[in-house]
């Protein structure tokens, strides 16, 4: 079968770097799949599970806290804020971080800027996502 390159990189290091059938990403609009010969685009990426399929089966499950992908047809790279191996997601941590930012989503005032709201608000959704992600781990 037809593969593509598929490169994850956080701001500490290169994660992944091969050859993969398919990969389904967390998009902004929704998930994502792609596969080889993909129509060239930039995404930005909400928090949420990047799946990796080899040889037919699913090689591969990351939790990424939002970013960018960019996809070309023999080639996706993804930019991330943060990634983890599903396996390594803690339920506990992911709670906590959870309650820091509705927290933090709550004490914005009103005179705050609608960038600083969405910002907040980005974080809480992307602290969900990897709750969701520990639990279904």
């Amino acid at each position: 079968m037809a593969t593509f390159l598929l490169e994850l990189v956080s701001p500490e290091k290169l994660l992944l770097s091969r050859q993969v059938e398919m990969a389904t990403i967390p998009a902004a609009e929704g998930e994502m799949g792609v596969l080889p010969g993909h129509s060239p685009m930039i995404v930005t990426l909400r928090g949420g599970v990047i799946r990796v399929q080899e040889n037919g089966a699913e090689t591969e499950r990351l939790f990424v806290g939002g970013g960018f992908a960019e996809v070309s047809p023999e080639r996706v790279t993804v930019l991330a804020d943060e990634a983890t191996p599903l396996a390594s997601l803690s339920r506990a941590d992911a709670e906590r971080r959870v309650a820091e930012a509705e927290a933090a989503l709550r004490e914005i005032g009103n005179d705050e800027t609608e960038a600083k709201r969405d910002l907040a608000l980005d974080r809480v959704l992307s602290a969900r996502a990897m709750l969701d992600a520990a639990q279904a781990a």
